[in-house]
């Protein structure tokens, strides 16, 4: 029997393996990136790849599982939003290859621009949705996905959080199964997979007959499960948020739900006629205490006492339902008081010298999600908005129409190389469609960095490292009709000001893109820079604290009266930490009085 310590995302990865897939793709999304990360790395019979965006991960994957073979689209909670496309048709095409659609929703939004609840996707979809809570459930719930999806001819939504993915538990593991079915496509099966009216509404019964059928087997569902103890509490949860509440309540009685949708109503009754009153905790949305009331029970607590906002806690559940009359234990481990650690710009990274460049320009920027949306924390405060990958040039756009003359040489968008191919494209060629006169920095650092430094097709390799072809921004602007396309190194402040100037101030479509400016933390390619690092000399340090805007985390300040070379009084002066220098020179660019020199060895 083999048993392994896992990490949910690489259960789910293994899991995946030994269930036959044979074709996985994905667009990287914390906390999603790992796992097709792990597939690529570790299982080379599955055929793995980073597609652009999640809608085309997702028509990637349903296009195997029509020719026979079990699929895997990986994505988080937004990415989701991107692939509803494609999503709810395949509702109704159904499948032949087994098709499951993991989606990772981030409560506490710990790495994303919003919380969501995933789980609305399979009601409102009407697909079956599964929630594991630990790594051993990652593993089994991915296996018995594809046999739900195969069995129901359904895709079907695997729905993970932060918590879950990136947890460490023990896992056993089964044998591996190999598909039977023969690869291939059959054209008489158009009826099956041409989503035109006349094909639709025999689909739309089938759906409402399939999720009849879903929810009888919702009933029989080995993962579905009761635990009678107390029956005085009964608890109905699922997922994480079992974990949490068995950890502080272990004597109470449980429903825990391995299928969350469609919900076993033959079940529910019989909990409920063993147990006194019914507790439902849940992250986020009332979703489980909304339909469990809407079929006629009566809930003790739910949402009333349980947050439905953030993620939950060990300590937040029992603080939200202990009572005289719940005796619950003492949470055994208190979170740590860390110190606080907000996120910033790598030491060196190329993004820094553009924000200030943008600050100090006073330009409004339209921004993106990336690395690059640190731009908005102080003390650059150069990113003014962020919703959605892509969002910034169409804003941009919107904005520029209205401001017209008014706005030229205040307004720009900016985005990553990986966020440009995968939501960009339409947004720019929006803007010289209708003629706009907005300006678009691609900010190609030439990796998707975010999440974790995964490939894309601007960076010339693929998911397992082979050299492919490598997208050209430049002549992707030229065939969108953009006129006006510039080239900045942004670690030269002064020239990136002056071009960045000149592209806002014109009545047209422009764009700008980086040269040379690879991710620092980027082991393939890392630009070379004069000198390998920088310090500040004391003699001449005027404790202005000009090197303290560009937020560096090299660069830290030291307090104490003193004095320069020349006779200015200070409060202390600059230093810069040689083990985190990358001598990059933007600090000795802004320094206005010389003190920051290159050490020449």
């Amino acid at each position: 029997m083999d048993r392994q310590i896992m990490q949910g995302n690489a259960a789910f990865a293994r899991a995946a393996s030994d269930a036959g897939v044979r074709m996985a793709a994905a667009y990287p999304g914390t906390p999603s990136s790992e796992i097709l990360r792990d597939i690529a790395a570790e299982y080379p019979e599955v055929y793995a790849e980073w597609s652009p965006n999640e809608k085309v991960a997702l028509e990637v994957a349903s296009g195997a599982s029509f020719a026979g073979a079990r699929a895997l689209a990986c994505m988080k909670h937004v990415g989701l939003n991107v692939a509803a496309d494609p999503l709810m048709s395949l509702a109704y095409t159904g499948v032949k290859g087994g098709l499951v659609v993991l989606v990772a929703d981030d409560p506490f939004s710990h790495s994303s621009q919003n919380e969501q609840d995933s789980r609305n996707w399979a009601r409102f979809g009407k697909m079956p949705m599964l929630e594991p809570g630990e790594s051993q459930e990652c593993y089994d719930f991915m296996r018995v996905a594809f046999d739900i999806s195969e069995q129901f001819d359904t895709p079907v939504l695997l729905r993970t959080e932060t918590r879950v993915s990136h947890c460490d538990t023990l896992v056993e593991l089964r044998d591996k199964f190999v598909p039977e079915r023969p690869l291939g496509l059959d054209k008489k099966e158009w009826t099956k997979y041409v989503m035109v009216p006349a094909n639709v509404r025999p689909r739309r019964l089938f759906i409402e007959e399939r999720t009849k059928k879903l929810a009888d087997f919702a009933d029989t569902f080995e993962y579905n499960r009761m635990e009678i103890n107390d029956t005085k509490i009964g608890v109905i949860t699922s997922g994480v948020s079992y974990m949490y509440t068995k950890d502080v309540f272990p004597e109470w009685s449980y429903l825990k739900l391995g299928m969350v949708w469609p919900l076993p109503k033959k079940m529910i009754a019989d909990f409920f006629s063993k147990v006194e009153k019914v507790i439902i905790v849940e992250e986020l949305d009332p979703f489980l205490e909304t339909e469990i009331r809407a079929m006629g029970y009566e809930i003790f607590h739910g949402k009333d006492v349980i947050p439905s906002v953030y993620e939950l806690t060990s300590e937040i559940v029992e603080k939200s339902l202990k009572g005289d009359e719940y005796k619950a234990s003492e949470v055994r481990v208190k979170p740590e008081d860390l110190p606080r650690r907000p996120p910033n710009l790598c030491a060196g990274c190329s993004h820094r010298p553009l924000f200030y460049a943008l600050k100090k320009l006073g330009a409004f920027v339209f921004g993106d999600i990336g690395c690059y949306t640190l731009g908005a924390a102080p003390p650059l405060n150069a990113v003014h908005t962020t919703v959605c990958m892509g969002a910034g040039i169409g804003q941009a756009h919107g904005a520029m129409k209205m401001l017209g003359e008014e706005g030229l040489g205040k307004v720009c968008a900016v985005l990553g190389d990986s966020t440009f191919l995968h939501s960009g494209l339409t947004g720019l060629m929006n803007v010289v469609y209708n003629k706009g006169i907005s300006t678009t920095i691609v900010l190609d650092n030439r990796i998707t960095g975010m999440t974790g430094h995964q490939e894309h097709a601007g960076t010339g390799f693929t998911v397992r490292g082979e050299k492919t072809n490598m997208v050209d921004y430049e002549e992707i602007g030229k065939a969108l009709g953009v006129k006006s396309i510039r080239k900045i190194d942004p670690y030269n402040i002064e020239e990136t000001m002056a071009i960045v100037k000149e592209e806002m101030e014109k009545s047209e479509p422009s764009m700008i893109l980086y040269t040379n400016a690879p991710c620092m933390l980027l082991r393939r390619e890392k630009r070379a820079f004069e000198y390998p690092l920088y310090a500040v000399d004391n003699d001449l340090c005027r404790g202005c604290k000009m090197c303290l805007d560009i937020n560096c985390p090299a660069i830290s300040w030291r307090a104490g009266e003193g004095q320069s070379a020349d006779g200015h009084k200070r409060k202390g002066t600059a230093y810069i930490n040689p083990d985190q220098c990358v001598g990059c020179q933007v600090c000795a660019q802004v320094c206005k009085f010389e003190s920051i020199k290159p050490v020449i060895k």
